[in-house]
């Protein structure tokens, strides 16, 4: 493989990898968010502490994800001056502000109230408290807002001129406003509430199956997960379809090869343009991808549709069949939203810089053997934060609300608390 295949294979599985802690991120902190506001204003006090616990569980389970999703976040930004320094130097006057605040906010801020909600069971007030739960939800989106807005505008440059071979900023607000960054941001929160939602129906159809004794709280939890996720789910196909326009005006190969019509003629139209090259991207990446993505999508809006209508007198819950259906689903979004990740980046080869810049302008002069271990290191650390996040979070979710450390006034029991008798005194 050459260096550029090896810098991009590098790139790819690192953020493909961090995106599937991301979006279960951006999807649950919401729905933890929500249980904690509906746990703060009730006032019968077995019933909060139904939802209290409900709120604990499955905020011990973002926590995980997010303190280890946090970690494979950390190189992302390092890898455009380590292996692309070409984009750094054409782009950096352009997309450095909006990586900078994504920085800030999802480093700075959301961390500091995600830690001050973590440790302020039973030290703040329930407003202060349910306020900061909110925060975290606001501070992830408008970190997922930055981070499209210089994704977008790698995929549809705007508000820029190139002087010396390098482009500046000449207007923020169409940066901001970028068609390509603000819809896909609409698809990409609507793909994390699916994800979110359908985590959570997931999980609480398990506990249902095993005969859990905490009913009341994984019913709730049920009934808001699939709530949301056919909502979601719904919405994100046709915000999907939203994008169209946007590719089919700013990426007319990508679009041709989602339409699998016009591929040549696009192909002798970018040459025209910008000279002799190969602009055909990787079709069957594309359409696989693609055809994946929208068979997923529509698969469970309509399953979770039917949870809903199930969900009527108990029926989800007694029809272990559908049930089983709902634990089967949980994987689901998650290659779904691999595959929309594949279709805006690999559709948008081989531009890195969509008419501004090649990839293979942009690789740093590395040489192939230290890419070569530099791509093994990273991905094999990256696949064990994976296998790690969702092992912690199996086990825990496994375990059910009574093995929750999150909120605990005081340490768990131990199972041996008798000391032996030669220490006693």
């Amino acid at each position: 493989m050459s260096a550029a295949d090896l810098a991009r294979l590098q790139f790819a599985a690192t953020t493909g990898i961090h995106w599937l802690f991301v979006i279960l991120t951006m999807g649950l902190v919401p729905l933890v968010a929500i249980m904690h506001t509906r746990a703060a204003c009730t006032r019968d006090p077995v019933r909060r502490a139904v939802r209290e616990r409900m709120t604990r569980f499955w905020g011990q389970l973002y926590v995980i994800n997010y303190a280890v999703g946090i970690v494979t976040g950390l190189v992302m930004e390092f890898q455009f001056g380590l292996s692309w320094s070409g984009l750094s130097k054409f782009a950096g006057n352009v997309f450095g502000a909006p990586l900078a605040l994504e920085t800030l906010i999802a480093f700075f801020a959301e961390s500091t109230f995600l830690g001050m909600w973590i440790f302020g069971w039973g030290r703040l007030r329930k407003g202060v408290h349910v306020t900061l739960i909110w925060l975290v939800a606001l501070t992830a989106y408008a970190s997922a807002y930055w981070i499209l807005v210089a994704n977008g505008f790698m995929q549809h440059p705007v508000g820029y001129e190139v002087r010396y071979g390098e482009a500046y900023l000449t207007d923020f607000g169409a940066l901001l406003a970028n068609p390509s960054a603000l819809v896909a941001l609409g698809h990409v929160a609507l793909a994390a509430l699916t994800t979110g939602g359908v985590f959570v129906a997931g999980i609480s159809a398990w506990h249902f199956l095993r005969g859990t004794k905490e009913a009341e709280l994984f019913r709730g939890s049920l009934r808001l997960g699939v709530w949301v996720s056919m909502l979601a789910s719904f919405f994100v196909v046709v915000v999907g379809e939203m994008q169209r326009p946007v590719i089919e005006r700013t990426q007319p190969m990508k679009d041709a090869v989602l339409e699998n019509s016009g591929v040549a003629e696009a192909q002798a139209r970018l040459v025209e343009e910008h000279g002799p090259g190969d602009y055909v991207p990787w079709q069957d990446a594309i359409r696989i991808s693609m055809d994946v993505m929208t068979i997923i999508g529509n698969t469970v809006s309509t399953l979770t549709l039917i949870a809903v209508v199930l969900l009527w007198k108990d029926w989800l819950i007694r029809r272990r069949v559908f049930s089983y259906v709902l634990v089967a689903m949980v994987p689901f979004p998650f290659i779904a939203g691999a595959g929309g990740w594949v279709v805006r980046e690999v559709g948008r080869q081989p531009w890195l810089v969509h008419g501004e810049l090649k990839v293979e302008d942009a690789v740093s002069s590395v040489g192939t053997a230290s890419l070569a271990v530099s791509c093994t290191v990273f991905i094999a650390l990256f696949l064990a934060l994976a296998v790690t996040n969702w092992t912690l979070i199996t086990r825990f979710a496994l375990r059910g609300p009574e093995a929750t450390q999150l909120g605990a006034t005081e340490p768990l029991p131990e199972r041996h608390t008798e000391a032996p008798a030669e220490l006693t005194y």
